[in-house]
């Protein structure tokens, strides 16, 4: 993880470099704003910015979301002004970190935002079989394509590769090619030239050159353009890159993983893949099968979150019960690790004893689950036939419409979610959205711009 550090407050951030250095970070300092755009420009920034907070808080942030450089800022004080901590907040800040630091609430924070706290936990002898594969080619510097149902964990194992390799202190770089605008994944991935287009104020260099060295997820590779997918080829073939209006090749040593919840095959028919460039991703293909089809896999994984979010939530201690334990392993699974996580997440928030049972595992809205026996098969089976019914009468394009928005809303407006729920590319359900705006239908915003 990298950590950039901008001012001094009096030499009270050397101790939090010293923290951060500790817990395994790579710290670089800055004096000010203008210093630290350039070592974020250069590729060199970093995973958390820590800031003097009497510094230029807004300014930094504004160009932060200017250039699109994603990442979190953290203010730093001495002492705990309550005032200059609000300010920054409204600045722009994620959190304030009052000084001299503590060496828990660092380490806090940084955990946090390397969001890495997600061991490889593989138990079923499906799962087992993915990972001796994946540990056998860990330390090549072949391309790995991994695949699997959204949810299952392949940033994870993502990870998991790159931990192994001969690259593992080296960088890790994710890009998510769905949350990306088509028009600005090119200049993300391999940077730009000052002057190359409106808005490019300074050179920046792209994801390649960030990851020099190290390891480049493409994470939801099938989401890329196929015009974006020559420049792809190129630079995996010749490991040489070109900046939106740069004048020469810029050479770069990486390797490549790349994750699909779609049938690449499929896309290739399609024509929304290059052949030749999944040939050139698949040397290995790691594919994750859905948790339902690794049962072993799931108590383990119940009783790790179970574990996390007491922690994170400061709750104390909770064990999963063993009729709770019994729920959950006859549950479907349709998201996979994902929903798993979340359901034992909110579990561990609405149990109130030690113990957790059954009545805390809960839908995202509260309501109760019911366990896949007879009855609720029973059940499902009428629920399916009523829901049959009510499409008797009406045009495709209305139910499709009715499921879109529906699926749109209960992912609280992700579009990515939403499309991989519906099976549909996130391009595709764009167009969609933006048909549906454009003839006066209410859309749910995104969250936020990432997860657009």
């Amino acid at each position: 993880m990298r950590v950039l550090i901008i001012g001094h407050l009096d030499g009270q951030l050397t101790t939090a470099v010293k923290i951060a250095r500790d817990r395994g970070a790579q710290v670089t300092c800055c004096d000010g704003v203008a210093q630290a755009l350039g070592v974020l420009r250069a590729g060199k920034g970093g995973d958390l910015i820590m800031i003097d907070v009497n510094l230029d808080i807004a300014a930094l942030v504004g160009a932060l979301d200017a250039e699109r450089i994603v990442t979190p800022v953290v203010a730093c004080g001495i002492g705990t002004d309550a005032r200059r901590a609000a300010d920054a907040i409204r600045a722009g800040a994620k959190e304030f970190i009052p000084l001299p630091p503590d060496a828990e609430l660092i380490g806090a924070v940084l955990a946090a935002v390397a969001d890495d706290d997600r061991p490889m936990i593989a138990r079923d002898s499906a799962m087992l079989q993915v990972v001796r594969l994946a540990e056998q080619i860990a330390t090549s510097d072949a391309s790995v394509l991994i695949t699997g149902e959204s949810g299952v964990g392949k940033e994870v194992m993502a990870r998991f590769v790159h931990r192994r390799s001969r690259r593992a202190e080296r960088p890790f770089v994710s890009v998510n090619c769905a949350a990306i605008p088509e028009s600005l994944l090119e200049s993300e991935l391999f940077g730009h030239e000052k002057g190359a287009f409106t808005g490019a104020i300074a050179r920046r260099v792209g994801k390649f050159e960030e990851a020099d060295g190290g390891t480049l997820l493409l994470d939801e590779i099938s989401e890329m353009d196929v015009r974006l997918q020559a420049k792809l080829l190129r630079a995996l073939q010749e490991r040489v890159i070109d900046r939106v209006g740069g004048t020469r090749p810029v050479p770069v040593d990486i390797r490549v993983l790349a994750t699909s919840n779609r049938d690449l095959r499929a896309a290739v028919r399609a024509g929304d893949f290059r052949e030749d460039l999944l040939y050139r991703l698949e040397v290995v293909n790691l594919r994750i099968p859905p948790l339902r089809d690794r049962p072993a896999d799931i108590s383990h994984l119940a009783d790790f979150f179970v574990e996390k979010y007491a922690r994170a939530n400061g709750v104390g201690a909770r064990r999963l019960g063993e009729q709770a334990r019994t729920r959950i392993q006859t549950m479907p699974w349709r998201g996979n690790v994902r929903e798993l996580e979340n359901t034992l997440h909110r579990a561990v928030i609405l149990s109130p004893d030690t113990e957790i049972g059954p009545d805390a595992i809960r839908m995202p809205d509260g309501a109760a689950v019911e366990a896949h026996g007879g009855d609720g098969v029973a059940r499902a089976a009428a629920s399916a036939e009523a829901a049959a019914r009510s499409f008797v009468g009406r045009t495709l394009d209305d139910v499709e419409q009715e499921m879109i928005l529906a699926t749109l809303e209960h992912c609280l407006g992700n579009r990515t979610h939403a499309a991989n729920i519906l099976g549909l590319s996130i391009r595709a359900l764009r167009n969609k959205l933006k048909a549906y705006n454009e003839s006066g239908i209410a859309v749910p915003p995104p969250p936020n711009a990432s997860a657009a």
